[in-house]
């Protein structure tokens, strides 16, 4: 197999890695493993012909317990039941529940509350640029090639049935932001009879008088001539704990449809709509945050967005067979004010108030096949599959200056940009089911073509305009392994290649000095990251456990830093590594003895070492990532009362500044940006009364996050950047009933 990458017109081949030579190496030999037992073995297949053989196809599809313990890798299943059973109220409670998953409190231009900023591995978590984050299988991001950050993130807990996590052997079925894994937010599903659920979230933070709102609605059934209709709603309106964090609204809406066709197909269609809007407090100076870490004064930032998508899927699924063709089209906009409070050369204060507004459409079509097969005494399983994504992107960027409490004027270009992305991905996957062996060789191959028309302007008059582009052709292969242990233990291994090509922002971006628009072709290129996974995984007699260590090879990795006006710039921040170990449990002491029955105990622990290979930073922490994460909770249920304790704890982390400047800075800025940050621990309660059905499902609950009030931070080194408080001691009140 090649592997060579076009750019700037000029082919860079490149060797065939150790890892794809092992590939090759493992095909040829089940091949002729294969082949063998059929020749010498005639009785096996006779024997093999009375067994029912059944291809899974898409493995993201009704995920549960019993599909993450078959997966040659991590992987994490967050369900309905058990986001019920925490003191999850947002997206981000609930991914605290994921080994290997790190959740950044809301911070500089990623804090509003329609962001989502996630970590894996150690990897950045500003706005979750590194996994593929998909809404029942379409991807969430504004386009997922060019623009893949969740500065909106149009995803809400009530309308969630699943959290799925896969953080290994994930790389060839989906892409192509993938060194951090797939997380698939599966959406609640259409059930057989006609039911109904209403809910209501009521959240209020101590000390700040602020009070948020999260209603949802589901209802849905199947006619009987097999149509399906369900109707999801879920919202969030309201004020946050930070000032100038207020007029949160946020509407997400889905309407799905099925219909069985025959047994054997069926077809499916959604449409999705999702608006949000909410303000961004600004980041704080040490000295503001010692007199009031919750003040703010820019009450003209805000971030706003809105997301309408359709999907259609059709499946086909008979004895051996699996076939899906999925298409969907994403029509994205998001737009920010954002104030800064700036100095004229006379000394004089001024306020400064920056727009972004930008369009994004996406169209894609996917088709997948999967059979299963027999050869020998061999139960196999091949997938072939193929993407074709268009995105199309236009971007601005302006700027106004206004007097304090006054409105803004009228915005001046800086920037304006028209991209787009066409993108090819083929796949092909064969598991090979051997005894207790499963094995699972696979290669991806991604080509991509990126242009952006990016153009800079000075008093809003045009300076000038550059067009890079650029060609990526990338073979990616992977190789799971998989030992069956016993009916209730597994031991896995896996090796990877995972890829992220460069983003519309990366190609090109203004000379900070001259102000003109420049290529950055010649700085930049796509990062690539060799991904490595051993462990195991139990499940049975009520305990489900996983244990996992990992280790990330990234031979380049980008960066976004800031110049001393506080532009931004992407640069290369050069090799790192991710290595640590990653584990989950959970156990029901009811199978230990009668008297334990509805006591369960859930935790997971993190230990990871990312660090830069080279440059200034050398063999130092990467920023804003912690090297121990932890969750424990304590879960009891006796006749209608439930009772939960939750604990959760990160360890420090490091905002050390630009790796430019040489300084791995410790001790904090006095603008609040750059220093280490302090670990920290939290913890939670939760009560819980079933009415049961004759009082029509109705459900209560209350709890406290943050019991002891525990103040903690993060910081932010944007142009937002600075302290950022974390929430305080909050009570909610959840209630529902069913109709």
């Amino acid at each position: 197999m090649s592997n060579h990458l076009i750019l700037s017109g000029i082919h860079k081949p490149t060797k065939i890695s150790p890892l794809t030579r092992a590939i090759q190496l493992t095909l040829t030999c089940l091949a002729t493993q294969a082949t063998f037992a059929a020749d010498s073995d005639s009785h096996s297949v006779n024997t093999l012909q009375t067994i029912t053989l059944q291809a899974e196809g898409n493995w993201l599809e009704n995920a549960n317990a019993e599909k993450v313990q078959k997966h040659a890798g991590a992987r994490t299943i967050i369900d309905r039941k058990r986001l019920d059973e925490v003191a999850a109220t947002s997206i981000k409670d609930a991914l605290k529940q994921v080994p290997g998953v790190q959740v950044q409190e809301n911070n500089g231009t990623g804090g509003s509350d329609v962001s989502l900023n996630i970590g894996v591995r150690g990897l950045t978590s500003r706005l979750s640029p590194r996994s593929t984050v998909l809404l029942d299988g379409v991807p969430l991001s504004f386009a997922p090639y060019g623009q893949p950050q969740l500065s909106l993130a149009p995803v809400s807990l009530g309308n969630i049935e699943s959290i799925d996590v896969v953080r290994g052997a994930g790389s060839v079925r989906f892409g192509p932001q993938n060194v951090g894994g797939i997380i698939n937010f599966a959406t609640r599903a259409i059930p057989k009879d006609f039911a109904g659920n209403v809910s209501l979230t009521t959240e209020y933070a101590s000390g700040t008088d602020q009070t948020k709102l999260s209603p949802s609605l589901f209802m849905g059934g199947t006619l009987d001539n097999g149509l399906g209709l369900a109707l999801l709603y879920s919202g969030t309106k309201g004020n946050a704990y930070r000032e100038a964090n207020n007029q949160i609204d946020i509407d997400d809406v889905m309407l799905k449809t099925a219909y069985q066709i025959t047994d054997a197909d069926a077809v499916a269609l959604n449409l999705h709509h999702y608006e949000g809007r909410g303000e961004m407090p600004e980041g704080l100076t040490a000295k503001q945050y010692a007199e009031n870490p919750y003040q703010s004064n820019q009450s003209q930032s805000y971030f706003a967005g809105r997301r309408s998508d359709v999907s259609l899927r059709y499946t086909h699924q008979d004895e051996r067979n699996n076939f899906e063709l999925l298409t969907y089209y994403i029509d994205s906009f998001r737009t920010s004010n954002l104030g800064t409070n700036q100095q004229r050369q006379d000394g004089t204060p001024f306020k400064r108030l920056d727009n972004a507004p930008r369009d994004y459409s996406v169209f894609a079509i996917e088709p997948r096949f999967s059979r299963a097969y027999s050869i020998g005494n061999t139960q196999s399983e091949v997938t072939i599959g193929y993407r074709y994504m268009d995105e199309d992107s236009t971007e601005f960027a302006g700027r106004t200056d206004y007097a304090i409490d006054a409105q803004p004027g009228k915005f001046i270009a800086r920037t304006s940009s028209k991209g787009g992305t066409k993108a090819h991905a083929f796949y092909i996957d064969n598991r090979f089911d051997l005894g207790n062996w499963v094995i699972t060789p696979g290669v991806r191959f991604e080509s991509i073509d990126t242009h952006n028309n990016f153009s800079a302007y000075k008093s809003g008059n045009l300076l000038n305009t550059v067009n890079p582009s650029i060609q990526s052709d990338e073979w990616l292969p992977s190789l799971a392994i998989m030992y069956k242990a016993t009916d209730n233990w597994n031991i896995f291994a896996n090796a990877g290649v995972s890829f992220g090509p460069q983003q519309y922002n990366q190609l090109a971006t203004t000379n900070s000095k001259t102000g003109i628009a420049i290529s950055t072709l010649d700085g930049l290129s796509p990062e690539k990251s060799n991904n490595y996974e051993i462990g195991t995984k139990y499940l049975g007699n009520g305990l489900n456990a996983e244990l996992t260590a990992f280790y990330l090879d990234f031979n380049k990795e980008l960066i976004l830093e800031r110049d001393a006006l506080q532009n931004g710039y992407w640069t290369d921040l050069g090799a790192t590594s991710h290595k640590g170990v990653e584990l989950g449990l959970a156990y029901d002491f009811a199978y230990l003895a009668d008297a334990l029955e509805g006591l369960k105990i859930y935790s997971n622990y993190t230990f990871t070492k990312a660090v830069a290979e080279a440059g200034n930073f050398k063999d130092k922490d990467l920023p804003f990532y912690s090297r121990h994460t932890a969750n424990v909770g304590l879960g009891y249920k006796v006749n209608q009362w439930t009772v939960n304790a939750d604990m959760f704890a990160q360890s420090k982390q490091h905002s050390p500044g630009n790796q430019e400047s040489g300084i791995y800075q410790i001790i904090e800025s006095l603008d609040g940006k750059y220093g280490d940050i302090p670990g920290y621990s939290t913890f939670a309660v939760r009560t819980a009364y079933d009415f049961g059905e004759q009082y029509y499902g109705l459900k209560i609950a209350g709890g406290i996050k943050n019991v002891f009030d525990k103040q903690y931070f993060t910081r932010s080194t944007d142009s937002t950047g600075g302290k950022y408080v974390g929430q305080p001691r909050t009570f909610y009140l959840q209630t529902s009933f069913d109709f």
